[in-house]
């Protein structure tokens, strides 16, 4: 499942949903979406129960949205409910 920028900017206007940046700290700590956690792609993947509650939603992220729309697909297929930021972070810059 994926959301378009337009659409996440709406749902998150008062700040409050639990989004997930994927990318390394390095480029997180450079810049990221207000109140993103970082959680590396390569933690996140090896053990998501140690970040996710199947029964909250994530909004997750990389860099252009290619690595996170497959994190996404495997997360949703082991029953966890995240959702894609089409165009990951460069999506969101250029919309800024």
């Amino acid at each position: 499942m994926s959301i378009s920028i337009e659409e996440f900017k709406e749902k998150n206007k008062y700040n409050t949903l639990n989004i997930i940046d994927t990318r390394d700290e390095y480029s997180y700590n450079k810049d990221h979406i207000v109140n993103a956690k970082n959680i590396p792609a390569n933690y996140l993947m090896q053990a998501p129960e140690n970040f996710l509650n199947y029964k909250e939603v994530y909004y997750i992220y990389c860099q252009s949205g290619h690595t996170s729309n497959q994190i996404v697909n495997i997360l949703n297929n082991r029953g966890y409910h995240t959702v894609n930021i089409q165009g990951g972070y460069n999506n969101y810059i250029s919309s800024r």
